[in-house]
C-alpha cells in the first residue's frame, strides 16, 4: 500500500520550491558567484546580539505569551505609528510570528474556506501561492508583466470581474520581491478603493519597508493608511536589521480579526522564543539607524548592478526598493529562463534566479539580488559581459 496516496490532496496543488533547489544546486559549483537569495549579507547589529544574549544569560529561555512579549508588542506598536500613523492596540492587535512566513501562513489560512480565491499579484515570492493551496483555496496569480510590474485598480478589477464573490483576499507586497518596485501612496489609495466595502481582506506584506529609496513624506506608503479594517499588515525583522536566522515577525489588524488569526498562530506555533523577542525589541528601541546604514550600501550596490546591466544592453527598471533587479533575457540569448540560469551557473559561474520561479509574467527573466558584497557583483557582471559577448 502507498500510503502517501492517502494524504490530503490539496497538497499535491502546493508548488516546490525550486528558488531553493536551484541555490543548492549552484552552491556546488565551485568558484560561482552568486546573486540569488534574498539574504542581506550584514551580520545583526551587536548591540541586537548582546540583547539576546543578555536575556539568555538572565534566563529569558521559558515560554513567552503567545502573542508577543508585552516589551515588544510595545515597541511594534510605536514604531508602526511613528511610520504609518496607525496606532494598533499593543494587548489585542498585533501578534509575534515566527517569520513573516508564518504570518502569511496565518493571514492566508484564517480568512480561506475551501473554494476561495486568493488574489496574488505575481511575479511574487511563492508562499502566498502555496498557503491559499494548503487552506484549501485557490490562489489567483494577478500577471502584472504588462503593466510594468506594478499594480493597479484596473487589473485588479478584472480579476473581481472574472471571480466575483469568490475572491476573500488580495496580497498586496510592497516594496516587491523580485521586481523591486515600490508602489506611492497614492497608487495604494487608489487599490484601496477597488477592494473598499467589500468582503475582501487585504495581506499587506511590508517586510522590504525600511529598505526603499524614497525619501521624504512618501517613505514609508502602506494600504494601512486608506484601508485599516481590511487590512492584515505583515512586517518583520529579516531585511530590515539583518535578522534572518532569529525567525521574529509580527501581524496587525483590528481586534476582531486578530482574535481570528491567534487561534491559527497559537496552535501552529505556540510562541516565539522569548530572548528572541528581547532582541527584536532592542532592534526597534535602540537601533533606527541600522536600516538606514545597510539601505546607503544597498544603494549603491544598486547603482551599480544597474549602470552595469544597462551597460550591457540588458532590458530592466531602476528598482525602487527591496535588493533586486528584475531583468528580460536579451533576445540572442537562451529564452527559456531556468535553462538560460543554469548554463549562466555552468558556463559563467554565475547565479541568477530564473524569473519564472516567480510565477506568470516572469518567464523569460531573471532577478538579481544585490544583498551581496559589491565586489561581488562587480566580478558578476565581468562574467556576464564575457557570456554574453561569446553568444552575439
Amino acid at each position: 500500500m502507498k500510503m502517501e496516496e492517502h494524504m490530503r490532496t490539496d497538497l499535491k496543488r502546493v508548488p516546490t520550491m525550486k528558488i531553493f533547489d536551484f541555490a543548492f544546486f549552484t552552491k556546488s559549483i565551485e568558484g560561482i558567484v552568486e546573486l540569488t537569495i534574498g539574504e542581506p549579507d550584514f551580520n545583526t547589529p551587536e548591540h541586537v546580539k548582546e540583547a539576546g544574549m543578555a536575556a539568555i544569560a538572565n534566563n529569558r529561555t521559558h515560554y513567552s505569551p503567545q502573542r508577543g512579549t508585552a516589551g515588544l508588542l510595545s515597541a511594534i506598536s510605536d514604531d508602526v505609528a511613528k511610520k504609518i500613523g496607525k496606532v494598533y492596540d499593543p494587548a489585542t492587535e498585533i501578534l509575534v510570528t515566527n517569520g513573516v512566513t508564518e504570518g502569511a501562513y496565518a493571514a492566508v489560512t484564517a480568512i480561506t474556506n475551501p473554494g476561495d480565491v486568493i488574489l496574488v499579484p505575481t511575479p511574487n515570492f511563492s508562499i502566498y501561492l502555496a498557503d491559499a493551496a494548503i487552506a484549501g483555496g485557490t490562489a489567483v496569480e494577478v500577471d502584472t508583466s504588462k503593466t510594468n510590474f506594478r499594480l493597479t485598480p484596473e487589473l485588479i478589477q478584472s480579476y473581481l470581474d472574472e471571480y466575483g464573490d469568490r475572491v476573500k483576499g488580495l496580497v498586496v507586497v510592497n516594496p516587491t520581491n523580485p521586481t523591486g518596485i515600490a508602489m506611492n501612496q497614492d497608487e495604494l489609495d487608489a487599490i484601496a478603493d477597488v477592494v473598499r466595502d467589500k468582503p475582501i481582506f487585504v495581506i499587506a506584506d511590508e517586510i522590504y519597508d525600511q529598505l526603499a529609496y524614497t525619501e521624504g513624506a512618501d517613505q514609508y506608503p502602506s494600504i494601512v493608511k486608506s484601508l485599516p479594517e481590511q487590512t492584515i499588515l505583515l512586517n518583520g525583522f529579516s531585511k530590515s536589521y539583518a535578522m534572518t536566522g532569529w525567525r521574529v515577525a509580527y501581524m496587525c489588524a483590528p481586534k476582531p480579526i486578530t482574535d481570528e488569526l491567534f487561534k491559527v498562530h497559537g496552535f501552529a506555533v505556540t510562541d516565539v522564543a522569548t530572548f528572541v523577542q528581547d532582541a527584536a525589541e532592542e532592534a526597534l528601541r535602540n537601533g533606527q539607524e541600522d536600516p538606514a546604514a545597510m539601505r546607503a550600501q544597498y544603494r549603491e550596490r544598486r547603482n551599480v548592478l544597474y549602470q552595469g546591466l544597462q551597460e550591457l544592453g540588458w532590458e530592466t527598471t531602476n528598482p525602487e526598493g527591496a535588493f533586486y533587479i528584475f531583468a528580460k533575457i536579451p533576445d540572442y540569448l537562451e529564452q527559456d529562463d531556468e535553462k538560460f540560469a543554469y548554463d549562466l551557473a555552468e558556463k559563467a559561474k554565475v547565479a541568477v534566479t530564473p524569473g519564472s520561479y516567480f510565477g506568470a509574467g516572469g518567464e523569460g527573466y531573471v532577478r538579481f539580488s544585490y544583498a551581496t558584497d559589491l565586489n561581488v557583483i562587480k566580478t558578476a557582471l565581468d562574467r556576464l559581459q564575457k557570456y554574453c559577448a561569446a553568444r552575439r
